[in-house]
């Protein structure tokens, strides 16, 4: 028996019904990998950021999570090599979608009793997606955004729905603007040292600064 079409599952309807000791036998996610490229890249190193975003409220299922991953990263292999971008799913299908099978052999009617009990079995995960959620982002060097454009554009059409994909005006996967950024990694404390200390694809700032900030 093949797999349901998506538009029988694809609006978010009821609430949501992830796996527990109560819905047991779900079968695993076909996404594995959340995290693509050269993930142990600096902050400093990659300052450019593009999102794939959703424009509806929908479920997307964990095979076209997958095939959209499958997609932009292939391209971003070709295209850059992996030491040159570093991929993000923002996304996880928690949610499991449950199916009522239905006997489609001669004499059916006589076996299976229809409507009567129709809960259905775990089929499935999807993930719940709300409008301007982010789906993927991708972080790159500044000169690379046609390229990362092209990847989230190619992992569109595995996906329902309509997405947007937008060029962060934020340093890579922090939440402060390059403007900004540029200022905070020139500025230095009373006792020379840098306020900015590397924390993988983040940043932190030093604990004496933020004292010394505060005070002032």
């Amino acid at each position: 028996m093949g797999r349901r079409p998506w538009k029988c599952y694809r609006f978010c309807k009821n609430k949501p019904y992830p796996k527990s000791r109560f819905c047991r036998g779900v079968p695993d996610s076909k996404i594995r990998l959340y995290e693509l490229g050269n993930k142990k890249a600096k902050i400093q190193d990659f300052p450019l950021c593009v999102h794939l975003i959703s424009d509806e409220k929908e479920q997307l299922s964990s095979e076209s999570i997958e095939a959209a991953r499958v997609a932009c990263n292939k391209y971003l292999m070709n295209n850059l090599g992996k030491e040159l971008f570093h991929m993000r799913v923002r996304v996880h299908p928690f949610h499991v979608i449950r199916i009522n099978k239905m006997l489609s052999c001669a004499g059916a009617d006589r076996l299976q009793s229809g409507m009567r009990g129709a809960f259905g079995k775990p089929n499935g995960t999807a993930s719940r997606v709300n409008r301007r959620q982010v789906l993927f982002s991708v972080r790159s060097k500044i000169n690379k955004t046609l390229e990362l454009i092209e990847a989230l554009r190619r992992a569109k059409y595995k996906f329902p729905g309509k997405q947007k994909i937008f060029v962060s005006s934020a340093w890579g996967f922090s939440g402060i603007s390059r403007k900004n950024f540029q200022k905070l990694k020139d500025l230095e404390n009373l006792e020379g040292q840098k306020l900015i200390i590397n924390d993988g694809a983040y940043f932190k700032i030093q604990k004496k600064v933020k004292k010394t900030l505060k005070t002032s």
